[in-house]
């Protein structure tokens, strides 16, 4: 459903019109751990949970089983100077539950190899080290160079 109002008759060709809705929905990666497959996304303030329903189903091909929302406050702030409170703007949450056969996970977009990154770790602290080494036996001779062996 769009909230513009769209004229009756338009000049020209009235197949070129095009209807946008003005709802848009952002994927939003849950503060609380939920189940494998309820997806929750922050979308406009407008939308209902039967616009949020026929939105993915109709643009995006998902079967939705169950739509929940809640628009959480946004935070108010006190300006230190001048006192003047200031509020963030409200956001609308909904909770979209997919069926049991489907399910969900957050993509992970910087895939770590957590072995490989140790592996690294080690390599260059062991250089780190043969630098300093090097370095130290290159300036032993040296007078006034603080060392770990002095004497």
């Amino acid at each position: 459903m769009s909230s513009r109002w769209y004229p009756i008759y338009q000049r020209g060709n009235p197949q070129l019109r095009v209807f946008l809705p003005n709802f848009w929905l952002k994927l939003v990666r849950p503060a609380n751990e939920q189940p494998s497959n309820v997806v929750q996304f922050a979308c406009s303030m407008e939308m209902t949970r039967h616009d949020v329903k026929n939105y993915l189903e109709k643009i995006y091909n998902v079967p939705v089983v169950n739509v929940r929302t809640r628009i959480a406050l946004g935070g108010t702030k006190r300006d230190l100077v001048l006192g003047y409170i200031t509020k963030e703007e409200d956001t609308k949450y909904a909770y979209v539950t997919l069926p049991r056969t489907k399910q969900f996970t957050f993509p992970d977009i910087f895939p770590t190899d957590a072995k490989q990154k140790i592996e690294d770790d080690k390599k260059s602290l062991e250089d780190a080290k043969k630098n300093h080494k090097k370095f130290l036996d290159k300036n032993k001779d040296r007078p006034g160079t603080p060392g770990w062996f002095s004497i």
